[in-house]
Order: C-alpha cells, then structure tokens, then sequence
C-alpha cells in the first residue's frame, strides 16, 4: 500500500474517532426516573445505608454483598414493601443484625430505598446493545415498567 493512501486511511479514522467522541459525549443520558424521589430523607436514608455498611451483604443494582437480597426493587416487589422493609429493620433475622434504628431513620432508609426502586431495574431481564455501543434494557415487563 502507498503512503498516501495509509495517510489517507488513517486521517479518516482519526477523524471518525472525533466525529464519535463528540456524538458520544453531546448526546447525554437518560432522564432520572427516580428524580422525583430524590428528597433530603433519601438522602439521609443513603448516608444511613452506607454508615451501616449494608453494601457489605446486600446488592443495589447487582453490586454489593451476596449474604443478604438485592434491594434494588424491594419496594415494588409482590409480597414486599416498606412495611416489610421496616419489620427486618426493626428485629433483624438470624444473618441481620439489629441495627436499632430509630423510626426516622427506618423512613430515611425506605426512602432511600424507594429512590432505588423507581431508578433501576436489578436484575437487568432484557436489554438491547445498541449501534453506538449503549445498552437499551426493560425491566419487569415488555413496556419497561
């Protein structure tokens, strides 16, 4: 192959390279679905959690410890809740500690559970990898609710 046409060959993927870098970082990301649930007791809720170190046994969006459940969709699974999340808070099991947690902070970490629940589906059922590299993903049921 010729010189220029290596040149030439290479100023085109150097340029497409740019011409994708700056797609890519313009286009932005999906709105928060949980934004309407981000309140200062999520917040605190969020703190809670993480001085308690719940991440060390449980999951949020897969990521976490494996001893107890992933709570990213506690709130909204059949069966649960907040009532249901308030009861283990409340006396612990045989692998949960006690935490002896006021009532606030029992609010606290529900909301913050709750902001979880409306902004991510764990585990991910169904997802679709798109031509620029970025996952497309429905959650519980084929509307993506």
């Amino acid at each position: 192959m010729r010189l220029n046409t290596k040149r030439f060959i290479s100023a085109i993927l150097i340029t497409s390279f740019f011409i994708y870098s700056i797609v890519i970082y313009t286009t932005g990301t999906a709105v928060d679905k949980g934004k309407d649930y981000i309140t200062e007791q999520s917040k605190k809720g969020r703190q809670l959690f993480q001085n308690k170190n719940c991440i060390a046994c449980h999951q949020i969006y897969g990521l976490g410890g494996f001893m107890g459940p992933d709570l990213t969709n506690v709130i909204s699974s059949p069966g649960k809740g907040a009532i249901y999340v308030k009861a283990f808070l409340q006396n612990g099991t045989l692998r949960m500690p006690n935490l002896n947690l006021t009532e606030e902070e029992k609010d606290e970490i529900v909301a913050f559970l709750t902001y979880t629940d409306k902004t991510g589906v764990s585990p991910v059922k169904k997802f679709k990898i798109n031509y620029d590299g970025t996952v497309n993903w429905k959650g519980r049921d084929e509307k993506g609710n």
